[in-house]
């Protein structure tokens, strides 16, 4: 007889990171996010999409809670990180940020050594015991943020002394030092001349074998190169989610293909 195996177990099927559901934002009065559910994937890059103002980087925001730093904000929903609530009260936001690292738009290294900014982290979270142990976490951490090579002989020089790519890199590795289960990205290169962000876009590429990586970008050529998934925000709205490639080429709202196509944005 045959040896019939079951089919699903060669799918190669991701396990989901965030489950969101019927998350809403409102800043004062204003509805700035409608009824989203999105299922986010492990080892994955998810794109955000969408005109400015359409409420993509509110949404990424809630994902870390870096919105209950603007006191007019309230978030409502469910959003589960590995099926737990991040918004429960008994979740330390401090710790949820190690969990889940984020990357600004701007680079924004702290005023300390190349050395000081990945080891800040480790320090705060007591990741290492000792010296040699956190020597160890800022090299692995350089390393993948892609820019050891070109610091190693300068730790104790000051971060804010590199270009603006080796910044952004820096602030990846920074990132990545805490060891997150997810990154956030908001616009990680709309700062940068377009070689730092193919070392950055090739970057994204590399992380997502070990984190399920959120981008948001303004870059529709962008999300197409380093995305699998890619989500349509438009007017506060989660309009359409799917596989990139289908997004691009086979979308199946017409407010995605107005946007994708130029008419709307």
């Amino acid at each position: 007889m045959n040896d019939l195996r079951p089919v699903e177990r060669t799918v190669d099927t991701k396990e989901i990171k965030f489950d969101c559901s019927d998350v809403q934002v409102h800043y004062g009065a204003t509805h700035a996010i409608k009824d989203v559910a999105v299922k986010l994937e492990d080892k994955t890059v998810t794109a955000f999409i969408g005109p400015s103002g359409c409420g993509k980087s509110t949404f990424l925001r809630c994902l870390n809670r870096m919105n209950d730093t603007i006191d007019i904000c309230r978030v409502q929903g469910k959003l589960l990180l590995d099926g737990e609530d991040i918004y429960d009260k008994r979740v330390d936001p401090v710790q949820l940020r190690a969990k889940v690292g984020m990357v600004f738009q701007k680079p924004n290294p702290f005023p300390k050594s190349i050395y000081d900014n990945i080891a800040y982290g480790p320090r705060i979270h007591g990741l290492a015991r000792n010296k040699a142990e956190l020597d160890e976490i800022v090299e692995k951490s350089l390393r993948r943020g892609a820019i050891w090579d070109e610091v190693k002989d300068r730790l104790d020089a000051p971060g804010t002394g590199l270009s603006g790519g080796q910044q952004q890199r820096l602030c990846i590795a920074r990132a990545i030092a805490t060891e997150p289960e997810v990154l956030l990205m908001d616009e990680p290169c709309s700062a940068l001349d377009p070689i730092a962000t193919a070392q950055v876009e090739e970057l994204i590429d590399e992380l997502r074998e070990n984190y399920s990586v959120v981008i948001v970008t303004h870059s529709m050529q962008q999300a197409a190169r380093v995305s699998q998934k890619t989500a349509f925000f438009h007017l506060g709205n989660l309009v359409e989610f799917g596989e990139t490639g289908q997004i691009f080429t086979n979308p199946k709202d017409p407010r995605t293909e107005s946007y994708i196509t130029g008419r709307i944005g």
